[in-house]
């Protein structure tokens, strides 16, 4: 084949290479930058933290059992903490800790979770990161509706039988629009449970319909208020926030894994369980987060 018929070849393979780099380029741009694009709505409801205690309640009736907060505070099983107002995934004696407060309805935390989750999981399963839950109803006071206190209910019924991780993910992967709420609906979040093997027994359809964990999600939130936090969701290592940005540096997988491998230097992993893992053993190496493997992304 002469020089100049090979010419045309050489450019087309050329101009296909340079598409694939820049697709890579601009798939990475996303990941870095989707969580920052929802930046905005983090500080729009920074305006209704102060009033979050407030307005908790005033939400319609969604779901079969309303806003039961009036009932008695049950913690769910292992819940930790202050007040045990946190639910922890990963090594008890796990050298760094990441405190989140989120609200099942806010987009940016769904945003943030899907785009984190695996550096998040990867850092629990060796050992390095345990992550402490707490969860607030922002928006059902902001915007009416109970979702929020719904969904963080069914994920504290998850937690008494060691569902937590997983049905936490499937939550937020199949989280609706923020205006739509859709899990005020009690059979909405049943329906979800069935996404977890296990989950979807009598005893857990029984603690979702009857909001046995309401008043602790109420206690949970007005937590949320009384610190102050600037929106959700509200990402902490090891004390200091980190979302969106440490340092003036934008939070990303990379980044993470990279503050958190600073902030070990020169400490042994963690490998004790301990009991926020219900029906599990009281030790043993911290590297089965019972995360959830189901692919997807969150739907809004």
């Amino acid at each position: 084949m002469s020089e100049k018929n090979q010419e045309p070849k050489r450019t087309v393979r050329e101009r296909m290479q340079q598409e694939r780099e820049r697709e890579k380029a601009q798939e990475k741009r996303r990941r870095l930058l989707v969580v920052s694009a929802g930046v905005v709505g983090v500080l729009g409801l920074a305006a209704v933290v102060g009033v979050v205690a407030a307005n908790a309640d005033k939400g319609d009736k969604g779901g079969k059992s309303g806003n039961n907060t009036a009932g008695p505070l049950l913690a769910p099983a292992g819940a930790e903490g202050k007040e045990q107002l946190a639910i922890r995934v990963g090594a008890t004696d796990a050298p760094s800790t990441l405190t989140v407060w989120e609200d099942f309805r806010c987009p940016v935390c769904a945003q943030f979770e899907n785009v984190m989750r695996d550096a998040v999981q990867d850092l629990e399963k060796s050992g390095d990161l345990k992550v402490e839950y707490h969860f607030a109803t922002i928006i059902d006071g902001n915007m009416g509706g109970s979702g929020s206190l719904r969904a963080a209910n069914a994920v504290a019924c998850a937690q008494d039988v060691g569902k937590f991780a997983p049905y936490h993910d499937v939550l937020y992967r199949n989280q609706p629009p923020e205006p739509d709420d859709a899990f005020a609906d009690n059979d909405k979040l049943l329906d979800l449970a069935k996404k977890v093997d296990g989950l979807d027994t009598p005893g857990f359809r029984s603690c979702v319909q009857d909001g046995t964990h309401d008043s602790w999600v109420a206690k949970s939130n007005e937590a949320f208020a009384e610190g102050r936090f600037q929106g959700t969701p509200t990402v902490l290592l090891n004390g200091e926030s980190i979302f969106p940005t440490k340092d003036g540096k934008q939070i990303s997988p990379e980044n993470l894994k990279k503050w958190v491998t600073e902030a070990n230097k020169g400490k042994e992993p963690g490998k004790e369980t301990g009991s926020a893992e219900p029906g599990g053993s009281e030790s043993g190496a911290g590297t089965d987060t019972g995360r959830s493997s189901e692919p997807g992304p969150a739907t809004s």
